[in-house]
């Protein structure tokens, strides 16, 4: 057989899997701190909706431009392709805090910090039947039960993630938990194992780039004996400090480490997300 004979395989474009998209609304609304909102959200879409096995499971809410008409049912993928790129629903990125599949609702605690931002003056202001679109989910950890003990250190964005992560430990579980939050009024109830310590520092009202309390929370820590699984999420800025404690200080490996930076103080959700490429907004 000459090389003229023989034929090449037909080349199969790789399938694209499709993108899940909900559309829901809202149900009622939980005012759970002078600085967070909870929307509980349902609707017949949830019955599609596959969860992650993980404690900081996030979807992407897509948020649709007041005045602009858009075709019904909303398709947020295809109207990218029919619509001018200022009109493509603005997208932000939130922790599922609960799901109840049976009553077919879903849980999104909200920080609000009065008419500053897209999603927050959106929560606060949300009533009974309101819509919400949003895709996913996303998200990959969960407590490493092999450890010998859990850290946990955030802020009011990782509240929710680190919120259902105590909660899902098991009651043997020891551990020291860190949430930094304004004042003592923004604390809300937080079930947990008694032998995981969770203590809550306040800013005070200093502002994220002048505070440091929850980084010398974390530095005075108590460190048991025995390997340490932690999840350290927040401002961006904070998360790269308290990677070099860490790392560097208390010598953990990359493997014992979920650490993100969720936002950056002074940058806006869409320069957050753009710097992530460059090395400012590399945390790892």
């Amino acid at each position: 057989m000459t090389s003229a004979d023989t034929k090449s395989p037909a080349v199969t474009a790789p399938a694209v899997k499709p993108r899940s998209q909900f559309s829901l609304h809202v149900l009622r609304t939980e005012k759970l701190s002078p600085h967070m909102v909870r929307i509980i959200a349902g609707g017949s879409d949830l019955a599609k909706f596959v969860p992650k096995d993980a404690t900081d499971m996030y979807v992407k809410i897509h948020f649709l431009h007041p005045g602009v008409e858009y075709a019904e049912p909303v398709d947020v993928f295809a109207l990218r392709e029919t619509m001018p790129r200022e009109h493509w629903p603005m997208t932000r990125t939130y922790t599922v805090r609960w799901l109840d599949a049976t009553a077919q609702e879903i849980a999104i605690d909200f920080v609000v910090h009065g008419s500053a931002g897209l999603a927050g003056p959106w929560a606060a202001a949300a009533v009974p039947g309101d819509r919400i679109i949003f895709s996913g989910p996303g998200g990959a950890y969960k407590p490493n039960l092999d450890a010998d003990w859990q850290l946990f250190a955030g802020d009011e964005s990782a509240l929710p993630a680190i919120a259902a992560a105590l909660e899902s430990l098991p009651a043997n579980t020891r551990g020291h938990a860190y949430l930094e939050v304004d004042t003592a009024a923004d604390i809300q109830p937080i079930g947990k194992p008694d032998a995981v310590e969770l203590t809550w520092v306040f800013r005070n009202g200093t502002t994220p780039d002048r505070c440091t309390v929850l980084l010398d929370a974390v530095a005075n820590c108590p460190w048991p004996d025995g390997t340490v699984y932690a999840f350290v999420h927040g401002e961006r800025e904070y998360m790269k400090a308290l990677r070099g404690l860490l790392f560097k200080q208390r010598g953990l490996e990359r493997t014992q480490v979920s650490l993100s930076g969720y936002w950056a103080y002074g940058r806006s959700e869409d320069n957050f997300q753009a710097e992530k490429k460059d090395p400012i907004g590399k945390i790892l």
